[in-house]
């Protein structure tokens, strides 16, 4: 009987140790706290692709977006998130500089994505801009620069991490 417990005791250190060196080297928060007036990064994680967001939490982040952006870097998005969970909020381009592909997001798993988004011409009037809808009630959505999706084989079906993202 000791032996047993002693192997097990010896498993859940390795394993606390192997999620401690895991945690550290994709730069986790323990907390998973994000301060919301904050434009910090926090990582997520999509199959095996760790994409770096910044977190657009209130009404006006939500508003603003990606607006008025020049680009967005390799490995990077916007996450947005809503107090409501099971919605189908609408997205346009309203003045973006450059294409995306909007991932939408139920229960941490993707279920929709929308790829290489166009930019509007900038004369384009805010009638005219195209409504981006999920087909489906969603809780987050993830925008990335376009061709993302493809470049790194994120389909409907993946599950996302988002153990490191909060609300406060």
């Amino acid at each position: 009987m000791k032996s047993i417990i002693l192997k097990l005791a010896v498993f859940a250190i390795i394993v606390l140790f192997v999620g401690a060196l895991i945690l550290n080297k994709l730069k986790f928060k323990p907390t998973g706290q994000l301060n919301s007036s904050s434009n910090n990064t926090v990582p997520i994680i999509i199959g095996s692709q760790l994409i770096n967001v910044e977190i657009a939490d209130t009404n006006e982040k939500r508003m603003q977006g990606l607006s008025n952006k020049t680009n967005l870097s390799d490995k990077k998005g916007m996450l947005f998130i809503f107090e409501d969970k099971d919605i189908s909020p609408f997205f346009w381009m309203k003045e973006m500089n450059f294409p995306i592909d909007i991932i939408w997001i139920n229960d941490s798993k993707i279920v929709q994505v929308d790829k290489n988004i166009p930019a509007p011409g900038a004369q384009t009037p805010e009638s005219e801009l195209t409504l981006y809808k999920p087909a489906q009630p969603i809780d987050y959505v993830l925008e990335v620069s376009a061709g993302f999706s493809e470049e790194n084989d994120i389909k409907v079906g993946d599950m996302v991490n988002l153990s490191s993202v909060t609300l406060n």
